[in-house]
């Protein structure tokens, strides 16, 4: 029988004296994922989360645990803390200590590398996607001295928000140590509100990639050029109505699309039911006035994580405002990011959109796509009565609500990954990205309580491992 007042009590503490603090020092290491820094290894910021996490470790030692700190030459870094376990079986926890670039909008005494401690809240880049991982599962298992527990494999990754394309080589080094998980629990992703346990069951795949469209080979005097040569812009518009319906966002491409089961229909209305229309809308920052895509919060949902979805992200080939002038600009360039389904293969999907941007270009332009390395996304298997028996009782002890349970619109390359390798593995995916927490933009912070509560929920799976 654990003791969970005594179990909070002692993770509540351990996170306000060792984490927050070291999470402080991390968020001030500029450590941008290898495809935002390709000089990364010249810089030595990913040495410097590292040279923490490792120091940390070695400050806050796990009984027997045996640390392997591995380094394939050209690659980033991986971490693997091995925790023997007195039962027959195996957990992965996983997380990921690259982070995503600085991004504009920061408000004001905010910044990416500047942590600030607000409310119960610590803002910057990297703490709450998810260098808190690493630290929260360290946490839940010095909680858990004296149980009986399960062997525990501990990987942290240093390549994640690339799209993970380090981690197969490691895992084909390195699988021995990992062997065959029983459980995968992942602490990367989000949460539907800051009032229960929720439960990731699907992770969306992503196609990232650069369309671009030349139509000069030197830019030309717009009143010159006009109607004689085509806009780039024009041609650029006609290209994303071939990927999605320019009104409702509708994918146009039949690859994309994918039946939607209907355990996860329920769960999508199940999870609108407790946050609303005004909550999900409410997750983010938006004008005053602005209506969501629905007014359907189950919709809302699926839309987010069974429907594919096109964003632009970024751009070249047009001067800032300031200094634009009145020419015809020889190109257009734009990064495109296109999530997927969960059941729709990466690859698949990369030439079907290769396909429809390419064929036929219009005014017969010169039309190039290069893509970023492509993922697949991840539909959790059926859940093992006993996990979702410890679930609904750790949320109900820490948090006094039941979980829930819902799909998330991001991606988590490795789970991809760990599905196919291990079809009989059940898994936890969760995560502190809740309301407003605006991991990947501007102001992204931890929420403090409900990371000590979930590190609790964790600590209470992993004793009941094998129960």
């Amino acid at each position: 029988m654990i003791a969970t007042d005594t179990l909070y009590a002692n993770i509540a503490g351990f996170w306000d004296r060792e984490i927050v603090p070291t999470l402080a020092e991390y968020i001030k290491i500029p450590n941008k994922s290898p495809h935002f820094d390709p000089d990364w290894a010249a810089h030595g910021h990913m040495e410097a989360a590292r040279r923490l996490a490792l120091d940390w470790l070695a400050a806050h030692p796990l009984p027997g645990a045996i640390l392997h700190d591995t380094h394939l030459p050209g690659r980033t870094p991986l971490i693997l803390l091995e925790v023997p376990g007195t039962l027959d079986k195996t957990v992965l926890i996983y997380g990921h200590l690259d982070k995503q670039p600085e991004m504009e909008g920061w408000s004001q005494g905010l910044g990416p590398w500047t942590p600030v401690l607000r409310e119960d809240k610590l803002y910057g880049r990297g703490g709450a996607d998810d260098g808190y991982a690493l630290f929260a599962a360290v946490a839940a298992l010095r909680a858990l001295a004296g149980v009986a527990l399960p062997r525990i494999v501990i990987l942290i990754e240093f390549s994640e928000e690339s799209g993970s394309p380090d981690l197969p080589a490691y895992l084909d080094a390195y699988g021995g140590i990992i062997d065959t998980p029983d459980l995968v629990i992942a602490l990367d992703s989000g949460a539907g509100d800051y009032e229960r346990l929720w439960s990731t069951t699907s992770l969306r795949g992503v196609v990232n990639g650069v369309v671009d469209v030349k139509v000069l080979e030197e830019t030309a005097h717009s009143g010159i050029a006009s109607g004689i040569v085509p806009s780039s812009m024009r041609i650029m518009r006609q290209l994303l109505d071939r990927l999605e319906d320019p009104v409702t966002g509708a994918s146009r491409i039949p690859a994309l699309l994918a039946e939607i089961p209907e355990q996860r229909r329920q769960q999508a209305a199940a999870a609108a039911e407790i946050i609303g229309v005004e909550g999900i809308r409410g997750s983010f920052k938006v004008v005053p006035g602005l209506c969501p895509v629905s007014a359907d919060g189950a919709e809302l949902l699926l839309n987010n994580t069974w429907r594919p979805t096109l964003c632009v992200v970024g751009q070249a080939g047009m001067p800032p405002i300031h200094s634009a002038g009145n020419i015809l600009r020889s190109h257009t360039a734009f990064k495109l990011s296109i999530r997927l389904p969960p059941t729709v293969d990466g690859l698949e999907a990369e030439a079907a959109i290769r396909a429809a941007l390419t064929a036929d270009p219009p005014y017969d332009a010169e039309i190039s796509v290069e893509f970023d390395q492509s993922g697949t996304g991840w539909n959790a298997p059926a859940l093992a009565p006993w996990l979702e028996q410890a679930t609904q009782e750790a949320s109900g002890i820490f948090y006094g609500k039941d979980a829930a349970y819902v799909g998330l619109g991001g991606s988590i390359p490795f789970m991809g990954m760990l599905g196919q390798q291990f079809p009989e593995a059940q898994f936890l995916i969760t995560g502190v990205l809740g309301p407003l927490s605006n991991a990947h933009g501007p102001n992204e912070f931890l929420h403090i309580p409900y990371a000590k509560k979930l590190t609790a929920c964790v600590a209470y799976i992993l004793a009941k491992v094998g129960a």
